[in-house]
């Protein structure tokens, strides 16, 4: 006799495929509060202690290098524009010299004594008479006549008296080294002031390289 079969469940049916399939294990997650809190207070104050430690070594690192970058620029800005300014042209005025031409316009007065003393030749413009004259060729005095144009050898010496201005229109060139005048010793001085700040800080470090190069050296620093 022929006994009807019994129809399949389906929920027994896919219970069994379920089960006959291993489950895939399932990615763990990164649980933060069982890093942080194991039950233990002692490894969880460690913990959070270190990864504030952690933190705060990284904002202090980023704030000195940002601040030392800023502490660079001030530094170059510092030395090359002020105190090397400075202590420049300090030297450069010392060496400075003063060229230039002066005009000079004025009447000089002149008052003096001029004495003449020579031999010249004097001839007469009009007849000239001498009286009371010796003649060896008469028997006494007579006058006699110098007609005009009669040139008679005469030493002379005069004084001549001089009072007179005299004009006078020139250029004076004037070449004034200021190193050998009193603005020498200021100018020095002021130099031996600056030199002790200007030696210090032409000095390196002046970057983060020449920090490293001073602490460790290695190749490529100089």
């Amino acid at each position: 006799m022929h006994t009807p079969s019994r129809p399949e469940n389906p929920i027994e049916h896919t219970s069994s495929v379920r089960t006959s399939n291993p489950r895939r294990p399932r990615p763990q997650r990164l649980n933060l509060e069982k890093l942080l809190w194991q039950g233990k207070p002692l490894p969880a104050f460690w913990t959070v202690g270190a990864a504030m430690s952690i933190l705060l070594n990284v904002i202090l690192v980023v704030t000195v290098i940002l601040l030392g970058r800023e502490v660079f620029a001030l530094k170059e800005l510092i030395t090359r524009q002020l105190v090397a300014g400075l202590y420049a042209n300090f030297i450069l005025m010392d060496q400075a010299s003063i060229s230039l031409d002066v005009p000079v316009t004025t009447d000089i007065p002149v008052q003096f004594d001029l004495t003449v003393q020579t031999d010249t030749t004097v001839t007469l413009t009009e007849s000239t008479r001498i009286t009371n004259a010796q003649v060896s060729v008469l028997s006494g005095p007579t006058d006699i006549v110098l007609p005009a144009g009669t040139e008679l050898p005469v030493n002379l010496e005069i004084i001549v008296p001089v009072d007179t201005t005299v004009p006078v229109n020139l250029i004076v060139p004037v070449d004034i080294q200021l190193s050998e005048t009193d603005l020498h010793e200021p100018f020095t001085g002021l130099q031996g002031v600056v030199a002790p700040y200007y030696e210090q800080l032409i000095q390196p470090p002046n970057n983060w390289w020449d920090v490293w190069c001073r602490g460790i050296p290695i190749f490529g620093c100089r």
